[in-house]
C-alpha cells in the first residue's frame, strides 16, 4: 500500500502561481516510489477527473495535458518520495481539487485515470480575482 498526501493549494489570483506538492509513503510494503509513475489529476465541480501531468518511474519523460502545456511543470525527487507540480500563469479554469496518484505500468508516463492504484485526499486550487 502507497499512501500519498497532497498539500500546497491554495486561494490565488489569475497569472500567479503555486507549487503543490505530494509525499509518498509505503510503511508496510517496503515499496518506494521510484517504482511508480505520478500523475496530477484535478476535478471540478460536476465534471470528470482529469489528468493534467505525469511523470515517468524515473523523471525522465512527462507528460501534460494541451490545456497547461508550457504553464504547468511536473517534477520528482525520489530520493525525499516527492513530487511536484509547479503551476504557473493560473487562470480561473484551472480552479479544481488537485489528486496526486501512483501506479505502475510501463516505461511511458499515461495520465489515464484506470492505470493508477492509489490516490491522495486531494487539495484544493483556487483561481479567483
Amino acid at each position: 500500500q502507497l499512501q500519498l498526501v497532497e498539500s500546497g493549494g491554495g486561494l490565488v489570483q489569475p497569472g500567479e502561481s503555486l507549487r503543490l506538492s505530494c509525499v509518498a509513503s509505503a510503511p508496510a510494503s517496503g515499496l518506494t516510489l521510484d517504482y511508480y509513475a505520478i500523475g496530477w489529476f484535478r476535478q471540478a465541480p460536476g465534471k470528470e477527473r482529469e489528468g493534467v501531468s505525469c511523470i515517468s518511474s524515473n523523471g525522465n519523460r512527462t507528460r501534460y495535458v494541451d490545456s497547461v502545456k508550457g504553464r504547468f511543470t511536473i517534477s520528482r525527487d525520489n530520493s525525499k518520495s516527492m513530487v511536484y507540480l509547479q503551476m504557473d500563469s493560473l487562470i480561473p479554469e484551472d480552479t479544481a481539487t488537485y489528486f496526486c496518484a501512483a501506479g505502475i505500468y510501463g516505461s511511458q508516463p499515461i495520465c489515464a485515470v484506470p492505470l493508477y492504484t492509489f490516490w491522495g485526499q486531494g487539495t484544493q486550487v483556487t483561481v479567483s480575482s
